[in-house]
């Protein structure tokens, strides 16, 4: 528990064998803990790389607290190499909160990306609910993850800009890119979001006077 939030991992293990992830290859699977509160965490790196990814959504969406439903949010995201109509389906109608993909590879895969955005918003969210992860300071090119930039401004969808190896700011190391690139990015993402939520530029505004 931490805030009256509850922190609950059922799965572990990913398929993708990613360079720059530690996350281990053999999959397990934890039964479901008693749900003590309203709000749930599920920090699963990839559940949805399991086949029964939608069952384990459906059984979290059925859970009460004191007769009362349950909001969840998946922490560390969707992989949508993973992500079928079912499952995006499964997790609207399970209350689960703030969908995020991961856009760690390379700018041509787009199109992947941008199915599994569409995906999720005919399951029922708003293109301002969803936000893509970026991986930052690895190997995908500062410019190239400035043209992922320019595609998600289209799409309406947030940013989240990540950095090799889980370090967080102000704590950001140089490692593929150097200290400008990253202080420039992180002023970009920030920027992107306010556009996306408020439509409008919150900090450059005259304010119209009302007659």
């Amino acid at each position: 528990m931490r805030n009256g939030i509850q922190r609950i991992r059922i799965t572990e293990g990913c398929p993708n064998r990613c360079p720059y992830c530690h996350e281990p290859e053999e999959q397990v699977k934890y039964p479901v803990p008693p749900i003590t509160r309203r709000k749930v965490q599920v920090l699963d790196m990839n559940i949805t790389a399991r086949s029964d990814a939608a069952e384990i959504i459906e059984h979290l969406g059925l859970q009460r607290v004191d007769g009362r439903v349950v909001e969840y949010e998946l922490v560390c995201g969707v992989d949508y190499r993973y992500l079928t109509q079912q499952v995006a389906d499964a997790m609207h109608a399970a209350r689960f909160v703030r969908p995020r993909l991961a856009w760690d590879w390379s700018y041509s895969e787009q199109g992947f990306v941008k199915k599994a955005i569409w995906a999720l918003k005919r399951a029922g969210y708003r293109p301002e609910d969803i936000m893509v992860f970026v991986l930052c300071n690895w190997k995908i090119p500062f410019q190239e993850n400035l043209r992922k930039l320019d595609l998600l401004k289209v799409w309406n969808v947030k940013v989240g800009d990540c950095y090799f190896d889980g370090q967080v700011a102000p704590n950001i190391v140089p490692v593929h890119w150097t200290s400008q690139q990253i202080t420039d990015f992180r002023k970009r993402a920030r920027k992107h979001n306010q556009l996306v939520l408020f439509k409008i530029d919150p900090q450059d505004t005259i304010k119209i006077e009302e007659k």
